[in-house]
């Protein structure tokens, strides 16, 4: 199955890019680099650069019908970068729409507050998402992983890099789940 990994030209977690890219693909899944543009990205180490790596397809040449899923790194700048972008945003909202797993982590969540995709739902993401995932109707817990199952699709949400473990199993779980049903 095709995982679509959504990143801004600059500024995601290298760590939660590269661990979940990892795990979809040691599980036989194939991970795609999405971006706003064709050039590679720049991850970063926390505030240092990291690695650079290419992109995939661009938003403009992809569709979420030709994914399994979506995975959404943080990083601070990535997504907020990301929900500034009208089809960053669309995109999210075609995975919602057609029931595909979601997957976020860190500060990614405030692509879904963006996507209006968090009202009615429980989710976690670093701390400093609480106030603006409970301020779009979200039900924010501190938790290393939470997996909510309510509609239009199952959501998958991390805090931290330290909880990419966990993270990577849920959404190993789910893909497993999307790839029975």
């Amino acid at each position: 199955m095709r995982v679509a990994f959504l990143v801004a030209p600059e500024g995601v977690e290298q760590s939660e890019l590269t661990e979940p890219w990892q795990a979809t693909r040691q599980a036989g899944h194939t991970p795609v680099l999405v971006s706003t543009g064709p050039e590679d990205i720049q991850a970063f180490e926390h505030l240092d650069k990291g690695d650079t790596f290419p992109v995939d397809e661009t938003l403009a040449d992809s569709d979420p019908a030709d994914f399994a899923a979506l995975v959404l790194p943080g990083g601070v700048a990535n997504p907020d970068f990301l929900r500034m972008d009208a089809r960053a945003v669309a995109f999210v909202q075609g995975f919602f729409r057609n029931g595909k797993p979601v997957a976020a982590i860190c500060h990614a969540p405030w692509l879904l507050v963006e996507a209006d995709m968090v009202r009615a739902r429980t989710l976690t993401s670093w701390p400093s998402l609480r106030t603006d995932i409970r301020n779009a109707g979200g039900n924010w817990q501190d938790a290393p992983v939470k997996v909510c199952e309510a509609a239009p699709g199952p959501l998958i949400t991390s805090r931290k890099p330290d909880d990419l473990k966990s993270f990577c199993d849920a959404l190993l779980t789910e893909l497993a789940r999307h790839q029975a049903a």
